[in-house]
């Protein structure tokens, strides 16, 4: 397990950005600790209550913030500010001419009404590069409506395409809107950050968990258009190759996938099935997908013979794409999860060491570094207010009702 203290002389990518994470719950604020990986500076601008995932899961490990929240949160700074008082806006607005990016979340409309919007903003921070995150952009005929993760995978087309035929819809347990929100607005945080070096101003970023899904969902869309017919689930197999899919072993289920004529022709000597090749019905891969059913069910008594471990080891020495169906158990059990260092510890004020995921790109001269565990609530207030240069302030801003 790395030290997540382990630092580098050389400054960090983002070292001298400033990142105003306004943001609540998962797209945001995974794409702002993403920020703060690299060497951001970003203040956690929490409501007064706090982010309310710091009250989500069902379970807590020792202090008061959700074990999600922790693992959202690391490499930030906490302040909390009633944005309704004016004591609120004033604090918030000084960090807005400090700030170099803002991300928020609310639904479209919001952040008008509460004067923290682009244009509200720019106007004082011409150099800010604003990203909104909402349900589903912040124009067009859905633009109003609250979006979740969930709702995203529905509207998109996502989960019409998961599951079984024979089990309905099902909804990915990873959050590939949430998330792949979070990753598309970084992609514009950074673009827009590049840009701004030769035109000296920021931008405006809409971005949205519908779009972001429907944005991953490359086979799909590419199957609809070239049939004119939606994509069906086809469980764990693939639309553009086959076999490319789980299958039942003696004792449980593996995965293989011989996804060109090279892989396919081994994979037939792999499994002693050299007559596969000479039928028309699997003859090419295009064959093969179109006959996906017929060419599972041939196969699987096959794969009944053996366990699941000689499988993959067969299919591995031969150089076909194979592997067991881990649990999260046997994943963080595995020399290669602890080899690529996918599991760190934060020491948390309340909660002690925190084990935590790593982080999934390495950078040779500069690496990510871990400087600060997710924030308790307003735990850095009169820091950044010593910051602003309102560190004397903070008992008259309190009585104004600038921290609720």
């Amino acid at each position: 397990m790395p030290d997540a203290d382990q630092t580098t002389t050389k400054p960090q990518p983002l070292a001298g950005y400033r990142v105003l994470d306004l943001s609540q719950v998962m797209a945001g604020p995974f794409g702002c600790m993403l920020l703060g990986d690299m060497g951001a500076d970003v203040i956690k601008v929490e409501p007064p209550r706090g982010d309310q995932t710091r009250g989500a899961m069902g379970f807590r490990m020792k202090g008061d913030d959700s074990p999600g929240f922790l693992a959202l949160n690391r490499n930030k700074r906490s302040i909390a500010l009633d944005l309704k008082s004016e004591a609120g806006r004033e604090v918030f607005l000084e960090l807005v001419r400090t700030a170099d990016v803002l991300v928020e979340n609310f639904r479209p409309g919001v952040a008008a009404r509460l004067g923290v919007d682009y244009a509200t903003l720019s106007a004082i921070r011409p150099e800010l590069v604003y990203a909104s995150i909402s349900g589903f952009g912040q124009t067009g005929p859905w633009a109003a409506r609250p979006g979740f993760d969930l709702i995203a995978q529905a509207m998109s087309g996502v989960m019409s395409a998961m599951g079984h035929p024979e089990t309905g819809p099902v909804k990915s347990g990873v959050s590939v809107g949430d998330l792949g929100a979070g990753l598309f607005s970084i992609y514009g945080i950074l673009s827009a950050l590049i840009g701004r070096q030769t035109s000296g101003k920021g931008q405006y970023i809409d971005a949205s968990l519908f779009e972001s899904a429907l944005a991953l969902s490359i086979w799909e869309t590419t199957e609809f258009w070239a049939t004119g017919q939606s994509p069906k689930p086809l469980g764990t197999a693939n639309r553009m190759s086959a076999p490319y899919q789980a299958f039942e072993a003696s004792d449980g289920m593996f995965v293989v996938g011989a996804a060109n004529e090279k892989l396919w022709e081994i994979f037939c000597k792999v499994i002693d099935r050299p007559e596969l090749r000479q039928d028309p019905a699997f003859a090419l891969n295009g064959d093969r997908v179109r006959n996906r059913e017929a060419l599972a069910a041939t196969l699987q008594p096959t794969f009944r013979t053996r366990t699941a471990a000689e499988w993959v080891d067969a299919f591995l020495a031969a150089g076909v794409p194979a592997g067991p169906i881990n649990d999260f158990r046997q994943v963080f059990e595995a020399d290669h999860t602890r080899a690529r260092d996918m599991v760190m510890e934060i020491d948390h004020p309340a909660e002690g060491p925190v084990k935590t995921l790593g982080f999934p790109v390495k950078l040779s001269d500069t690496p990510q570094q871990v400087r600060h565990p997710a924030p308790l609530l307003a735990q850095h207030r009169q820091e950044v207010l010593e910051e602003l240069g309102l560190g004397t302030q903070a008992d008259d801003l309190e009585r104004r009702g600038a921290f609720g």
